[in-house]
């Protein structure tokens, strides 16, 4: 089974790399241009963003990755 998010994870990253590169070369908007805008608009997005991250942090690695070795 962790081979299955391995993939997902890879297939991100594929995905994010063919759309980053397709945006470029047809002159469209970016992530970061899109991240920019919105973030003009809704000053907020990032400390949002940031406890997100927080939060997935805490969840996955809070009791460590002992709590796990037994699957």
């Amino acid at each position: 089974m962790i081979w299955f998010w391995v993939f997902w994870v890879v297939l991100i990253a594929v995905s994010f790399g063919i759309a980053e590169g397709w945006a470029i070369k047809t002159h469209r908007i970016t992530l970061s241009a899109t991240v920019w805008a919105i973030t003009k608009a809704w000053p907020p997005l990032p400390f949002v963003a940031g406890l997100l991250a927080g939060f997935l942090a805490c969840h996955f690695w809070w009791g460590g990755i002992v709590c796990f070795t037994g699957h």
